[in-house]
């Protein structure tokens, strides 16, 4: 088998993943992913124990239990590119042999729970919601470097339909990736779910206007006015797609609850948005640590 060479596979002086500075005995099986590095002590503060804290760059690092079930909170910051490091990082971390730098032959796969916020684009859904993500369309490029496994009927169908009605001053080829099913049987069974749009950035990528020009004005219209089958966009956040793309391609599983601090098509914000978030990280956590 092939040795993974030094510059591809970088590790620190004392053998840990380069960016997120983690060995693999620091990660466990279930690893939430947040994207602002303080909500990881938002996290940890539930568990009855921490027993690692590690931070590199943006990459703040809690593990720990709550009972008998051991997680891992980690900040991945904000957007595609980090979620490309991050979620490589910790494939590397158990399903690469660090010594020989060759893959193992038992690969692990992951359960990856990410706990975001976002804002949704349809009227009905309210603010300081929680709403996990069956399925999701990224607009960032970063899974177009990725052989992607290929995708049902259906779904080629929903993102044809997609792509029909993104304006046409848009550039960009994007691509759907869905939640696992287990974990959307185990954890979503009693919560609102829906479609995510993954942008690659928050102003103009997801229509908003302040001291400049954007090459489209109506994408908000737009994506809330899609409807296919029956199924409508929910709401738009800047991680999800790329999780699910990268984690069905590393053979993991993952799953996105957003935490709705906003509403765009009714233009309201949460009145107490560190109220809301807490609120849904104690419920969300009652489901990962109930699940079988």
């Amino acid at each position: 088998m092939p040795i993974i060479s030094e510059t591809d596979l970088i590790l620190n002086p004392d053998g840990s993943a380069y960016h997120i500075n983690l060995l693999p005995e620091d990660i466990a099986d279930t690893i939430i992913t947040v994207g602002d590095p303080d909500r990881v002590a938002q996290i940890s503060k539930y568990f009855d124990g921490v027993e690692l804290k590690k931070s590199k760059r943006e990459f703040v690092t809690h593990t720990g239990t709550i009972g008998r079930q051991r997680l891992t909170v980690i900040s991945t910051g904000i957007g595609a590119g980090n979620i490309d490091i991050v979620l490589n990082d910790l494939d590397t971390l158990v399903n690469i042999d660090l010594n020989t730098r060759t893959p193992k032959p038992n690969l692990k796969s992951l359960n990856i729970i990410r706990i975001g916020t976002s804002g949704v684009i349809q009227a009905d859904i309210p603010v300081d919601s929680l709403l996990v993500s069956t399925t999701a369309f990224g607009l960032d490029s970063a899974m177009h470097f990725y052989n992607q496994s290929s995708m049902s009927q259906a779904d080629e169908q929903l993102l044809a339909a997609f792509k029909s009605v993104l304006p046409k001053e848009l550039d960009c080829a994007p691509y759907l990736a869905n939640a696992d099913n287990a974990l959307l049987t185990k954890l979503a069974n009693d919560i609102t779910l829906g479609i995510t749009l993954t942008a690659p950035g928050f102003y103009a990528a997801q229509g908003r206007t302040l001291r400049f020009d954007p090459v489209s004005t109506d994408l908000i219209s737009a994506f809330s006015g899609f409807e296919h089958s029956g199924k409508r966009i929910s709401n738009i956040e800047m991680e999800t797609a790329c999780i699910y793309g990268l984690a069905n391609v590393l053979g993991h599983k993952a799953i996105s609850f957003n935490i709705i601090l906003a509403n765009r098509s009714i233009q309201q914000f949460s009145k107490d948005p560190g109220k809301a978030v807490d609120g849904c990280i104690k419920q969300i956590l009652e489901k990962i640590t109930a699940a079988k």
